[in-house]
């Protein structure tokens, strides 16, 4: 995934991060053990911070591995994090330990996406909730967004698609904000555009989707979601990994759907046992 930043050196582009964040110079002095001054040295250019600098701001101002490599270049060093591709024999341990995630967590629907949300793996509840999406999306390089909102995909048969549609493009909108990709960006324009399928937000006589919400948590916003004639609700939750080292695996995010009913559940585990 590219990453475009201004062409105006490494002191704009830690103040850009440090507003983004709405830390003051002084605050983010004190977390970095260094001074007001120096950090305004920093950001005007008059001062060039020092590898260890940099890497300590980025660590205080919380800013993503892959976006940590651009501040180094732009400070005239070396990247510190490596990309490995998620195929490579020393990512063994993370495809396995993902594998094995993902089915512990069958039947209920499981699947891993990357910065760009290609999918990367799926178990087989997943799968089973994509029976019947077109086949030009499900060819390589499968992506979750195009998947779930395009007309041809999941969306039609998504109960409550005006929420849940909102919710995945505000949660587009805050990554973009964060990593400055144009790949996002074209993303979020495209899925955006799709048109909404002209049909209620219900089922044929109603009673089947009103009753799966009324019988869904208030905690969350739930994915109401026909299947074989069945309308399911889950709660969706998103992990990833703590403190990587590597940019391929600090973008990777695994996304799981808990069942919020028993109707769900036991659906899923009389289709996939």
């Amino acid at each position: 995934m590219t990453t475009v930043f201004p062409d105006t050196g490494v002191g704009p582009l830690l103040r850009d991060w440090r507003e983004r964040r709405r830390i003051s110079q002084l605050d983010l002095a004190l977390r970095a053990d260094s001074s007001a001054r120096h950090i305004s040295f920093i950001e005007t250019g008059r001062s060039r911070p020092s590898e260890d600098m940099v890497l300590r701001l980025a660590e205080q101002l919380d800013i993503p591995v892959r976006e940590r490599n651009a501040l180094l270049v732009m400070a005239g060093y070396a990247p510190r994090y490596a990309q490995t591709p998620l195929d490579d024999p020393a990512m063994a341990s993370v495809r396995d330990g993902l594998d094995r995630l993902l089915a512990g967590y069958e039947p209920y629907p499981a699947l891993v996406v990357d910065g760009r949300y290609d999918v990367v793996a799926v178990n087989r509840g997943i799968a089973l909730l994509m029976e019947g999406v077109a086949e030009e999306l499900l060819t390589p390089p499968l992506n979750a967004m195009r998947i779930t909102l395009h007309p041809a995909g999941l969306a039609p048969r998504i109960r409550n698609l005006a929420e849940w549609r909102a919710d995945l493009l505000t949660q587009m909108e805050r990554q973009i904000a964060l990593v400055r990709s144009p790949e996002l960006r074209t993303l979020y324009e495209e899925v955006a555009a799709y048109p909404v399928p002209d049909r209620a937000d219900r089922d044929a006589d109603g009673r089947d989707a009103d009753r799966a919400r009324e019988r869904t948590p208030s905690f969350a916003l739930p994915l109401v979601i026909e299947h074989g004639g069945q309308v399911l609700s889950f709660i969706a939750s998103i992990a990833t990994f703590n403190t990587p080292m590597d940019v391929t695996v600090a973008e990777l995010a695994i996304e799981t759907f808990l069942p919020a009913d028993r109707e769900t559940a036991a659906y899923l585990r009389e289709r996939l046992p």
